[in-house]
């Protein structure tokens, strides 16, 4: 379903040299598994045997009990539609290697030797398995079953395509799973036996994140658990799911076993992070080599798709990550302007001061723009254009904020020259239509340019991502600016960061900013009611910018399809991650939806002469980085495919 696939690392406890209790407890969590819609299921290294054997791997009565409790988990995997890796010493031509042993619906699908045999500090494998990459023959005779057997075994069931290593594999300056990815592998699965040591669980989780962003993959790691011998060893079961980089699940304690994890791996979004890299694809043609395809019919899938989307991509959930990363974008924000102010040497800078998010975001990148240059805030000219919508609270929020700043301020009401222009191309007034609004929006960017002129200095924009996908935003209005430093910022971001920098500004500040949170969004427009009260409401008019937020990160960053974010929507939005969060029906989602796509592509004209802005980001809509789209592009195909969704 929509490229989903649950995957699962399992950690039995394990008796050593004991294969037929450690044979129950695999099955124990194979059907632990089943019941959880798990379709590809990793063990440790070894896992049938256990790691920790020594000499007794040279014993004939445990390698024939290994192969007795393979038959016997064999057996329980007949009415079973999973993709499941075993661990056990497998004896080929009179030498002895550790396999991960690939199971699937009663069938032995392949055995992969581990390459790469540690024999250094504490390990000692040498004394028993050979180099699997030295393997010479191809093929087996296993249980009664012919076999497929080496370390260039991939394992396709359509768009999932499985790769193998064990432990030491990807320790490795070349990893196999390297050579397994540019094959194809998209899933890499590790059965491991890794001890523990004193900040080992740290290298080792980050070694996998690693692994896993290279190979823009997932990458099920699997570790031995806490019932090994610990003769002279202590083993902590530590287990992980990863994917393209980030851990997703991994095993909390310190010391664990018999435990399952599971995560639900998006396939097609790694598939559209590969097709975007183009170093992946050249580096498939460079060192590329082929694997030997084990070909089964894709994974069946048993139950709903459960996993955790959140509602708000661009805004990380955890609050100490939040802060962390909206200091760091502020950052971003503000070392492009700095450049930018130096580079032009310009004399000030202007900017329009609405009381609303993101011109407060601006004014306060270049605040620390010039404190950062030891540059005297009253350079900075803060601009209040009052018009025939502006209510008194965004005006005393604007003109409290200036002052309290310390920069300069300059008050240019603008309903006067509206009024003159309506009458200079016969508007009536009363007309509350697109021309009445971007009169408006126009003469409020003129006065600032001219301000700018008069000083020598530069506008600084204020329009953030969200707006520029929605095209909300006046042509040759406050579309245009000489630097959009939130010009990447999507809305619910800008939020973040706002709050983020209001934490550490005097506390009159912090008070004027916390109040502009709670503004509604409004161009205000539009005339204020007969109370002064603000009717004008953006979110009313184009929809929640959280589902146009999440609506854009799905669009822009992996090339969904309208089905598929539909989908994800649903499941995002269907519970909440904060008290005050909103739910949405599914009529909702798919009603604002529609209305992204229409307005995404009738508005690309505006974004294809962008000023230019800093990316801060994975997603941008600049014409000159990441995002190229002919203005008269048809959106027919997008918008039907939504007109076919079923609430």
């Amino acid at each position: 379903m929509f490229g989903f696939v649950k995957v699962a690392a399992a950690v039995p406890n394990v008796k050593v040299a004991d294969c037929v209790y450690n044979k129950e407890q695999i099955i124990n969590k194979i059907e632990e598994a089943a019941k959880k819609g798990v379709q590809i299921l990793c063990f440790p290294e070894l896992s049938i045997t256990a790691y920790t054997c020594g000499d007794l791997f040279f014993q004939s009565s445990l390698l024939e009990g290994a192969k007795v409790a393979l038959g016997d988990i064999l057996a329980v995997t007949v009415d079973k539609d999973m993709l499941i890796a075993v661990g056990m010493p497998i004896v080929i031509e009179d030498e002895l290697y550790n396999c991960a042993v690939m199971l699937r619906q009663g069938k032995i699908l392949g055995l992969v030797p581990k390459q790469f045999i540690p024999n250094y500090n504490e390990f000692y494998e040498k004394r028993w398995f050979a180099l699997g990459n030295k393997l010479e023959v191809t093929e087996i005779e296993l249980l009664g079953q012919s076999v497929p057997v080496g370390s260039d075994l991939l394992f396709e069931m359509g768009e999932v395509k499985v790769g193998v290593e064990i432990c030491e594999d990807v320790w490795t300056p070349i990893p196999p799973s390297s050579m397994l990815a540019l094959a194809g592998a998209n899933v890499i699965l590790n059965l491991s036996a890794s001890n523990e040591i004193i900040s080992k669980r740290d290298y080792r989780q980050s070694l996998i994140s690693q692994q896993s962003a290279r190979l823009m993959s997932a990458y099920i790691y699997v570790s031995a658990g806490g019932e090994e011998s610990t003769t002279d060893l202590v083993f902590s079961g530590h287990s992980m799911i990863a994917e393209n980089g980030s851990i997703k699940v991994q095993s909390e304690k310190l010391i664990a076993s018999d435990y399952l994890i599971c995560h639900e791996v998006d396939i097609e979004r790694l598939q559209k992070d590969r097709l975007k890299c183009k170093s992946f694809s050249d580096s498939r043609k460079m060192y590329g080599q082929s694997a030997r395809k084990i070909i089964g019919k894709p994974l069946s899938r048993i139950g709903e798709v459960e996993m955790y989307i959140p509602r708000k991509p661009f805004v990380p959930h955890a609050l100490e990550t939040r802060d962390h990363r909206c200091e760091d974008i502020f950052a971003l924000q503000v070392a492009g302007l700095k450049k930018r102010l130096t580079h032009t040497y310009s004399q000030s800078a202007v900017i329009g001061i609405s009381g609303g998010l993101d011109s407060t975001l601006a004014l306060l990148v270049t605040v620390q723009a010039f404190d950062d240059l030891g540059w005297d805030r009253k350079r900075i000219i803060g601009v209040t254009m009052p018009g025939f919508g502006t209510t008194d609270r965004t005006y005393e929020n604007a003109v409290e904020l200036i002052k309290e700043l310390g920069i300069a301020f300059r008050e240019v009401p603008i309903a006067d020259a509206c009024r003159q222009h309506f009458k200079d191309i016969e508007h009536d007034e009363n007309v509350h239509d697109i021309t009445y609004e971007n009169t408006q929006a126009r003469e409020r960017t003129k006065i600032l340019m001219n301000i700018a002129n008069q000083g020598g200095g530069m506008v600084i924009g204020t329009g953030d991502l969200s707006e520029l996908a929605l095209g909300w935003c006046t042509y040759n209005g406050d579309h245009m600016s000489m630097y959009a430093v939130n010009t990447s910022v999507p809305k619910t971001l800008v939020r973040s960061i706002v709050r983020t920098v209001a934490k550490r500004q005097s506390e009159k500040v912090e008070t004027i900013l916390l109040d502009i949170l709670d503004t509604p969004v409004s161009p205000e427009l539009l005339p204020v009611g007969k109370n002064g009260e603000m009717l004008q409401k953006t979110e009313d008019t184009v929809g929640p910018y959280e589902l146009h937020d999440f609506f854009l990160y799905y669009v822009l960053r992996f090339g969904f399809s309208p089905s598929k974010i539909y989908f994800l929507a649903q499941l995002a939005f269907s519970k909440k991650e904060e008290e005050g969060d909103e739910l949405y029906s599914h009529e909702t989602i798919l009603k604002w939806l529609r209305t992204f796509y229409r307005r995404f592509f009738m508005q690309q004209f505006k974004r294809s002469c962008l000023p230019d802005g800093p990316k801060i980001g994975s997603v941008c809509l600049s014409p000159r980085g990441d995002w190229r789209m002919p203005s008269d592009a048809s959106s027919n195909l997008w918008l039907q495919e939504v007109d076919q969704l079923e609430v």
